[in-house]
């Protein structure tokens, strides 16, 4: 199974303004040299930081409402989950969190970390997908909700260590080959990971998780793999507004994982920089990054990640 991960997919309301078409809203140019890549995989994750609404009243910072066309854009880049606990799932409140599902649900895009009621969560968690004859349990988390209250009769899974290894448990009796724990974690804009989110990986590899993805620090922190294990302590954004060194661009991570005939598993990755370019706010590989004429930054951008590429984390083996 080849699983593909992007990072934050942030709607600043430049972001949004920059997709209106007509009188609707087209994100396609934003995902379309990506698209190859995610359509390509067997599963492809992305952590949906905004929420959906369907009134027009979009905002940005610091709560997301977005345009439900974005749900469509993801779908047609070939994206298949989208998790959804982060600290902004919480910004439109029940109207956000149910529509924000009823729109993944309509392009057919599966989800987990905030569920509608007590249904839904028993549906989609642990969100369990099988591909090429290998199952997947896909478990999903937040540090928290920036405050917001999370609204009656919904629920939002936040990080609990007790909670987290109960549920690894299940998915395993529930048939899951291995397990992915995607984590709304670390600082803000911190370049290096943090005693806790070092300490919290080491507990999720002790009760079963095989590969960890992070997101939330909205810049891409090291990362972690050999056979057995890959931890990706942060992404960084997939697609923002955000614009100051570190924050313009992030990693996508493919993670081959490979069924052997005794029931071991082993995992093989591969990171890849990507960056994005305004005034449409496209999303460019290095395929397609490197055939342009972009700005400085860019270069600084790929520079960066170089560095982090040759400074001692082992990305496969």
């Amino acid at each position: 199974m080849r699983m593909w991960f992007g990072g934050d997919v942030m709607q600043h309301l430049p972001q949004v303004e920059a997709a209106r078409s007509g009188e609707g809203f087209d994100y396609g140019p934003v995902f379309a040299a990506l698209a190859p890549r995610m359509q390509s995989a067997d599963l492809a994750v992305v952590n949906l930081e905004t929420t959906l609404t369907r009134s027009k009243r979009y905002t940005g910072y610091p709560l997301f409402r977005s345009p439900v066309a974005l749900a469509d854009a993801l779908r047609d880049a070939g994206v298949d989950v989208a998790v959804l606990a982060n600290n902004h799932c919480c910004d439109g409140g029940a109207e956000g969190i149910r529509t924000s599902i009823e729109e993944l649900d309509r392009c057919g895009i599966r989800h987990t970390g905030v569920f509608a009621d007590s249904a839904d969560y028993r549906r989609n968690h642990p969100l369990l997908l099988t591909r090429n004859g290998v199952r997947l349990a896909l478990l999903n988390y937040t540090y928290g909700t920036n405050g917001m209250p999370v609204p009656q009769g919904m629920i939002v899974n936040r990080i609990d260590t007790v909670r987290m290894a109960a549920d690894a448990a299940a998915a395993r009796t529930a048939g899951a080959d291995f397990i992915v724990a995607c984590l709304h974690w670390g600082n803000e804009y911190e370049r290096q990971t943090n005693a806790a989110q070092r300490s919290l990986a080491v507990f999720l590899r002790r009760h079963g998780v095989d590969v960890v993805v992070g997101s939330h620090p909205h810049v891409v922190q090291p990362w972690e793999a050999d056979s057995a294990h890959v931890v990706l302590y942060s992404l960084g954004n997939l697609v923002s507004n955000q614009r100051r060194r570190y924050t313009d661009g992030g990693l996508v991570a493919e993670v081959e994982a490979s069924r052997h005939p005794e029931g071991r598993m082993s995992y093989a990755l591969e990171v890849t920089p990507v960056w994005v370019a305004l005034p449409r706010y496209r999303i460019l590989p290095p395929e397609a990054a490197d055939t342009m004429a972009l700005p400085a930054a860019y270069g600084v951008f790929r520079t960066d990640v170089e560095a982090m590429r040759g400074s001692g984390y082992k990305q496969s083996e």
